[in-house]
């Protein structure tokens, strides 16, 4: 068997820096307890090996129970300025490990919003990053995940209200997307968008990590019998890996663990193997000698 690796795969910047900031935490405030408000990331091996460490899981609902004992970690997906003050009322410590591209959609939800712009955001409902980003609008906020949603939202009696006020001019919208959404996807809706909306400004928001995973995905599609997938069941860019490499090979999975591949990979002859944003560079390693030891057995 040849096993060729995706020329782009593993962690990005912003999930590096959110589990070197906790473990950061962890070597420095000893004597405190070390949180991270919900799940730093999202991949289980990762968080797993950070539990062994000392880090724990705070659930929004439980920060009434923190004090100035407790130090929180803002995972890299971030969270609105109305939690952040819940936390600080709580005399509690923050590191902000927020990714710093979240940040920048965070601000601009912000500015526009404070000059009176509704907001589109493309994205999955109820993701980490897109309530964060939601919290920093001050007025309408819509979300859509797909083309059908954005159709939907067009004859939606909410924005049809917004957008027909009498004695005002159209409300001018903004358009931006959850950082690791579809690029494909995105295109689709700012199409469509702009030719219903006519006050609408666009801003692509997508990490240029998550382009660059989708194209080194589809380079190796290729050259490659089947992919291997590595990265959390919940992480929604390694989700979208997963699903255009079955547009493009039959034989793909997505696995968490080295000792979820299937036994029938090891009769191809390729095998291609990317990972997912949130994915440790150990937990690869580790899946692409399983993938060599199966060859051989």
């Amino acid at each position: 068997m040849n096993v060729i690796k995706a020329d782009t795969l593993g962690y990005c910047m912003g999930v590096r820096r959110a589990v070197e900031s906790a473990e950061v935490a962890l070597k420095e405030y000893k004597e405190k307890k070390v949180y991270s408000l919900g799940s730093l990331i999202h991949n289980t091996v990762a968080l797993e090996e950070l539990e062994q460490k000392g880090l724990r899981v705070l659930e929004e609902k439980d920060l009434e129970s923190i004090d100035s004992n407790t130090v929180v970690v803002i995972r890299a997906h971030g969270i609105s300025p109305k939690v952040k003050a819940k936390i600080e009322n709580q005399k509690a410590s923050v590191i902000d490990a927020t990714c710093p591209r979240v940040t920048v959609s965070q601000n601009r939800v912000a500015e526009f919003s404070s000059k009176g712009y509704g907001i589109i955001l493309a994205g999955d409902k109820g993701h980490a990053e897109v309530e964060g980003i939601r919290g920093f609008a001050l007025g309408n906020f819509f979300c859509v995940q797909n083309l059908d949603e954005a159709r939907e939202l067009v004859n939606s009696p909410e924005l049809k209200k917004t957008e027909s006020l009498k004695n005002s001019p159209k409300e001018k919208y903004l358009l931006l997307c959850q950082t690791t959404f579809s690029p494909q996807e995105f295109e689709k809706i700012s199409d469509f968008l702009k030719k219903h909306i006519s006050n609408l400004e666009v801003i692509n928001t997508i990490c240029p990590a998550t382009q660059q995973r989708q194209d080194a995905l589809e380079r190796l599609c290729k050259v490659v019998d089947g992919v291997v997938v590595v990265g959390g069941k919940k992480s929604a860019n390694t989700i979208r890996l997963y699903q255009k490499a079955a547009g493009f090979v039959k034989n793909v999975v997505h696995i968490e663990k080295a000792d979820e591949i299937p036994d029938f990979f090891k009769n191809l002859k390729t095998v291609g193997v990317t990972a997912g944003a949130s994915t440790p560079d150990n937990v690869i390693d580790e899946v692409v000698s399983r993938l060599y030891g199966q060859c051989l057995s």
